[in-house]
């Protein structure tokens, strides 16, 4: 039977490191955890109550002056699971302290301003927990591919993604960002599953096949992204998503470790206790 117990953080696990090859990495391997299917879901939903938990304190902080809030970034291959992750490694936080956005192309006022305007807005707030799918890095890995800006403008925004990281940081935002890998037969699997589900046709987008020819150029830019954007204080962390379980649950746990490095704890009373157990009894 398998002990479904992590062998290794997939913090640590999954984090790219200096010399990190995207082609190296397996999609359909469910490395550090001896589980199946059906014990991995089943260790997700235990740990709900405990996110949830970790969730209320970071909140609670909040109200007491901390500055502490949590961004978690989603990229991947379309299909690759992004939505998933929200509704299933995130159950167990309460909806009112996570704030989800997508961001798609820029509106005419957006693109009067720098590529990371509209990004900064959404930041969160102290307490909340924000998370972007889709993000930023669409403006050196689709704007890459599809030639939506010069070498310049591309190299240039890797420098910026880092420095608004470092500053977000710096004001107490934990950045953890994640892609998810999949391969490509998983996805045309996907794909087709999505076409002969009606419930599932409205997530269809012809466009989809079009990216799957372009297949090659995005590994590249996300390499690239990769290699200029993981920095101490916001690493990437690659996970396999041919697997949705157990993809679901590695971002769930990686989740979890960094809510616990935050030593978060319930703010104390500033009230005497006893008396207002007292009023409240005589009332």
């Amino acid at each position: 039977m398998p002990k479904t117990a992590w062998s290794e953080k997939p913090s640590e696990l999954h984090r790219v490191e200096p010399g990190f090859q995207l082609k190296d990495v397996d999609p359909g391997s469910t490395p550090g955890i001896d589980a199946t299917k059906r014990s991995g879901k089943a260790l997700r939903l235990k740990q709900k109550d405990a996110l949830g938990e970790l969730q209320g304190k970071l909140f609670a902080d909040s109200t007491v002056g901390g500055k502490r809030s949590l961004l978690i970034v989603l990229q991947g291959m379309d299909t690759s699971g992004k939505g998933g992750i929200v509704t299933h490694s995130l159950a167990g936080m309460s909806a009112s302290g996570v704030v989800v956005h997508g961001f798609k192309a820029p509106s005419p006022e957006e693109k009067k301003h720098g590529f990371l305007w509209r990004v900064r807005k959404r930041l969160p707030e102290p307490g909340m927990v924000s998370v972007f799918d889709r993000s930023h890095y669409e403006d050196v890995l689709a704007a890459r591919v599809r030639h939506l800006a010069d070498p310049k403008t591309l190299d240039r925004r890797y420098g910026q993604i880092n420095t608004f990281e470092r500053q977000a940081t710096d004001n107490g935002t934990t950045i953890i960002k994640v892609m998810l890998q999949m391969s490509e037969e998983e996805q045309k699997r996907r794909l087709v599953a999505r076409l002969h589900r009606p419930s599932k046709l409205w997530k269809y987008n012809p466009s989809d096949v079009d990216d799957r020819e372009l297949w090659r150029q995005l590994q590249e830019a996300y390499q690239i992204a990769i290699d200029r954007t993981s920095t101490e204080h916001a690493p990437w962390h690659v996970v396999p998503a041919d697997h949705k379980w157990y993809s679901r649950l590695a971002v769930q746990q990686i989740i979890l470790e960094k809510l616990q490095e935050m030593n978060l704890d319930w703010p104390q009373p500033d009230y005497d206790l006893a008396a207002e157990r007292m009023r409240v009894a005589g009332t």
